[in-house]
């Protein structure tokens, strides 16, 4: 599907979103990826169409390709091209909700037992987490900043990024796009 194809889906009804509370999103993974981004948890739009960052306006498909991650902006219903680049999505709670902060820290820690799995069977080079807050909760590390992290998972090293919500004020699009630059020079093409 090209760049300018329309959405394969209809915008789903403010009913449809609502009803998506709880449900839960497919990875996007496979073996060997150059990076696995990995999310507090799916949005409840995004659980409401099937697809990761999938609400118009999303900053992660700018960011990745801004950053050179992809030769072009990529949709959410392009699973398989984001696989031939490398990169896959998967979240610390598979919980769609309104916000992440409705989210308990117990599902964070637990979060990260899943996420060892998945990076042990996968073999990604490294997991990016999307959001320090998330990183800091999830994984006990109360201080920790962005960039290069000293824990593994499974072979995998793990990098923190920005959470790039539109919420994410402190991180207007160029400061988000220069965080995953920075990893997509360390991950290597």
């Amino acid at each position: 599907m090209d760049a300018g194809a329309a959405q394969p889906w209809r915008p789903p009804t403010r009913h449809e979103v609502a009803a998506a509370a709880g449900r839960g999103l497919v990875d996007v993974i496979g073996p060997g990826l150059r990076v696995l981004f990995c999310g507090f948890n799916p949005g409840l739009y995004s659980a409401a169409v099937g697809e990761h960052f999938a609400r118009r306006g999303s900053r992660f498909w700018p960011a990745l390709h801004g950053a050179g991650f992809t030769d072009r902006e990529l949709r959410p219903w392009e699973r398989a091209e984001l696989l031939r680049q490398g990169l896959g999505i998967t979240s610390l709670s598979n919980r769609a909700t309104a916000r992440a902060d409705e989210l308990t820290s117990a599902e964070l820690v637990a979060g990260v037992t899943g996420l060892a799995v998945k990076a042990e069977r996968h073999r990604p080079r490294w997991v990016a987490i999307l959001g320090v807050t998330a990183y800091r909760i999830a994984f006990v590390r109360p201080k920790a900043g962005l960039g290069p992290q000293p824990e593994r998972l499974g072979p995998a090293r793990v990098w923190v990024l920005p959470n790039p919500s539109g919420l994410n004020a402190h991180f207007p699009l160029p400061a988000l796009t220069a965080e995953f630059a920075a990893l997509r020079r360390e991950a290597g093409p």
